[in-house]
């Protein structure tokens, strides 16, 4: 087993040395600085266990050490120390989750010893309990979402406080960060469950078919329509509909989608029957609705009816946290699926995979994750299974070019494209398997596909 790797950031060249010898005589392996502005580079480049910080240093600071470190890697300890210690430091320090706070000159090696112990002991703890999470009550699990940061903690809380309501509910959120799942939450935790929750999405379809697709369409409506076709809304009678995407949709549709919303009836596409329905209406978007209002792409009334309630879910960058329990689900789930035995992910694959940004969020973990699985040969997930992109290092890239910051709708596209292709690849060719791990239909696999003018 790997010994425990401890960092230490002390501007004082004496005390460095000093503390360095002390925990290499522990059986830490150790890497020393004097420099707050290494140390943190240090941290964002290795895999470590534990960070010892100097409180006073000249170019940051303990506190700014430890805000760093964490937003690099949350499961990191830190422990402060400092020759100027005073009750107000020390508590905002602890408010940061550091580990302990010391004041120098630390002569009690003992205690000292016993702090470090207990702060790894308690690392060890967290991923052990990742491990064994699907043999204990599974309290981070609401459906199929999986969380431990307290940003999905309020997530859910509102998700699960608007359940038993009528009330529309608007999900705000960058691709690929869970908007389908929340959704799928709400309605099974709902009055609604034992109805049909039925799922749109409405970039996947042109403006008449988007239109027939929602609310139906009488025989010879148009052109090919040989029958009488029952829309979605009709489809979700009693239950739930979720509108993926809400802003792609044409305003031509939007006045329709407002009647249905406000007066709960509709006709379908060529017909002058009205049809009375009774939908608890749930849309989504990763675009900003207030300003397509502004800008007159979006109707300011029927915003004002979508957004009853909003969620907003932050992307996977922001809480960290929740990669580790994310990681252990997916392994467990593809292990299984594909028969294999993993037994666990090894530490420096871990901490690649806690400092990456993911543009693509949790669906791109999962991919991740899924290759990883699928091509590894040994039983341990280690560095050489992760691709080559994320061990780089420079998952910042994706976001500018050489012009300057890039566009979300940029960064997605991208993304999408290289996830699509890799599915592909991973599938041999087969467009119901690969849109089966990208998690959405093969009709929108086949929309992306001519839409991106990739080889279908």
């Amino acid at each position: 087993m790997d010994n425990d790797t401890v960092l230490v950031i002390e501007d004082d060249e004496p005390q460095l040395i000093s503390l360095t010898g002390f925990l290499e005589h522990l059986g830490f392996d150790v890497i020393s600085t004097i420099s707050s502005v290494e140390g943190i580079k240090i941290a964002s480049e290795q895999p470590i266990d534990l960070v010892l910080t100097d409180y006073k240093m000249p170019e940051k600071n303990g506190m700014d050490v430890l805000r760093e470190v964490k937003k690099i890697n949350p499961e990191i300890g830190v422990i402060v120390m400092t020759a100027y210690g005073d009750i107000e430091t020390a508590v905002s320090v602890m408010k940061e989750n550091a580990v302990d706070y010391l004041t120098k000159p630390i002569l009690d090696l003992d205690n000292l010893e016993l702090i470090i112990k207990k702060a790894l002991e308690r690392k060890r703890l967290v991923s052990e309990n990742r491990e064994l999470r699907e043999k204990l009550h599974d309290k981070y699990r609401f459906d199929e979402i999986i969380y431990v940061s307290p940003e999905m903690e309020g997530v859910l809380n509102i998700a699960g406080r608007s359940a038993n309501s009528k009330a529309s509910i608007l999900i705000y959120g960058e691709s690929g960060t869970g908007k389908e799942l929340v959704a799928k939450a709400i309605h099974y935790t709902s009055p609604r469950k034992d109805a049909p929750l039925v799922s749109v999405n409405c970039a996947a379809l042109n403006e008449n078919l988007l239109e027939s697709e929602l609310f139906g369409h009488e025989k010879g409506a148009f052109t090919g329509s040989d029958k009488q076709r029952k829309g979605r809304f009709e489809q979700a009678d009693n239950g739930t509909i979720f509108l993926d995407e809400v802003g792609e949709i044409p305003l031509t549709i939007q006045v329709k989608l407002l009647r249905v919303i406000q007066e709960r009836e509709f006709e379908r596409v060529g017909g002058n029957q009205t049809i009375r329905v009774d939908v608890r209406v749930i849309t989504a978007t990763n675009k900003n609705l207030e300003k397509m209002v502004s800008d007159g792409t979006f109707r300011q009334d029927l915003f004002y009816r979508l957004n009853v309630i909003s969620i907003s879910i932050p992307p996977l960058r922001e809480r960290r946290s929740d990669i580790p329990p994310l990681v252990s689900y997916f392994v467990s789930k593809f292990a299984s699926e594909n028969n294999k035995e993993i037994e666990s992910i090894s530490k420096e694959a871990m901490d690649v995979l806690l400092k990456y940004n993911y543009p693509g969020n949790v669906r791109e973990l999962e991919n991740v994750i899924q290759r990883a699985v699928v091509m590894t040969r040994g039983k341990i997930l280690t560095t050489d299974d992760l691709p080559i992109y994320m061990k780089s290092n420079k998952s910042e890239d994706v976001l500018t070019t050489e012009k300057g910051r890039r566009s979300l709708d940029e960064i997605v596209e991208e993304l999408e494209r290289k996830l699509i292709s890799e599915a592909l690849e991973q599938t041999l060719g087969n467009q119901s398997k690969a849109a089966e791990s990208l998690g959405i239909s093969e009709r929108n696999l086949r929309y992306k596909l001519k839409k991106y003018g990739m080889k279908q």
